[in-house]
């Protein structure tokens, strides 16, 4: 058995492999880890390209498309390894990638994820939206990261070069315990894609693992690869399974009121998407909202069994505030700007 799986989730990313996987091949050392690619049923010849190509390379040909969520649930059954990243198809990894994240998996058994520093592929010297230097939440379920609020991308000066507890690592590059996955439930597979990383995060620091950011390793991301940033399908996703995540991980005392004030954010991002011109987007939120209210009511057993679960509250690593009001109102264009300290958020009921 490997110390390591190095889990690749593809769907029509021929390409992106051909490009890419040549870096994890020689990144990644075959005494102590293996590449195994989940082909999410593409009708592209990935499989075979893969095959032909890259023999050394273990295939999963699964028969459809099912979504990043249950792709990699379907995936991680099949992992026979201590560890497991989860890497997106269009990363390019670095001398000594694995080190230090495995290093901190090996020295502390509450750590249950590490997320490496997440550079842009396109633009090397800034920061990629999906994870930067590791990510968390507000209030209200907008998730944001160090290095990253809203749209703003920062470039990385150094200004994140110390180790940090997070309260989501990014599915582009996550390493997880396999065994805390499968505890935890893996992911949702009813988001099929978008926040699934950080719904799951957030259930394994409730039951007390912690998840940390390290900048001794990096990656390079080229990121919007399967939905572009503009896209009204990405907005339904992105809304929807945050309302979920939201009714599946706060705790009584925080939900209702949490509820309400989301439902006014929410159609603030309607009439900004119509102010902008984005009918698609303005009608993707209120679908979102719609979907939301017809799943929640099958969700009831998977709130209480989070809850029951619950070993810590409230999160340290949760903003207590808005980071729309903080962003837009009160000028916080930079997490450093957000929390000068770069300490725990301190919880304000």
């Amino acid at each position: 058995m490997k110390k390591v799986a190095i889990v690749i989730l593809n769907w029509n990313g021929r390409k992106l492999l051909e490009s890419f996987l040549p870096s994890v091949i020689e990144h990644s050392a075959a005494e102590y880890s293996e590449i195994i690619v989940a082909d999410n049923g593409s009708t592209d010849g990935s499989v075979a390209f893969l095959q032909q190509r890259f023999p050394s390379v273990n295939v999963i040909s699964l028969d459809k498309n099912y979504g990043f969520a249950q792709g990699y649930n379907l995936a991680m059954q099949q992992v026979d390894a201590t560890y497991a990243v989860l890497l997106n198809n269009d990363v390019e990894v670095t001398p000594g990638w694995l080190d230090a994240p495995l290093a901190l998996l090996d020295n502390n058994d509450a750590i249950a994820c590490v997320q490496p520093k997440i550079r842009s592929w396109r633009n090397r010297s800034f920061f990629e939206y999906a994870g930067a230097a590791g990510g968390y939440i507000d209030r209200y379920g907008y998730p944001f990261c160090r290095g990253r609020l809203l749209h703003v991308v920062e470039e990385d000066r150094g200004q994140y070069d110390t180790p940090a507890d997070i309260l989501w690592a990014t599915g582009a590059c996550l390493f997880v315990r396999t065994e805390v996955y499968r505890s935890a439930g893996g992911l949702d597979a009813r988001f099929f894609a978008h926040q699934e990383e950080v719904d799951m995060c957030w259930r394994m620091r409730c039951r007390g693992y912690r998840l940390v950011y390290t900048p001794q390793s990096t990656v390079y991301h080229v990121g919007a690869a399967t939905l572009a940033a503009e896209n009204p399908r990405k907005t339904f996703l992105n809304f929807r399974n945050s309302l979920l995540m939201l009714y599946k991980n706060l705790p009584e005392s925080e939900l209702p009121r949490v509820m309400r004030i989301r439902f006014w954010l929410d159609y603030v991002a309607v009439v900004k998407f119509l102010l902008n011109g984005h009918l698609r987007d303005a009608g993707a939120v209120y679908a979102a909202r719609r979907e939301f209210h017809r799943l929640k009511p099958s969700y009831l057993s998977v709130r209480q069994e989070n809850i029951e679960k619950t070993t810590l509250t409230p999160i340290p690593e949760q903003m207590p505030h808005s980071l729309i009001i903080a962003f837009y109102l009160k000028g916080k264009k930079t997490y450093s700007a957000l929390n000068p300290g770069d300490n725990p958020f301190t919880y304000v009921v």
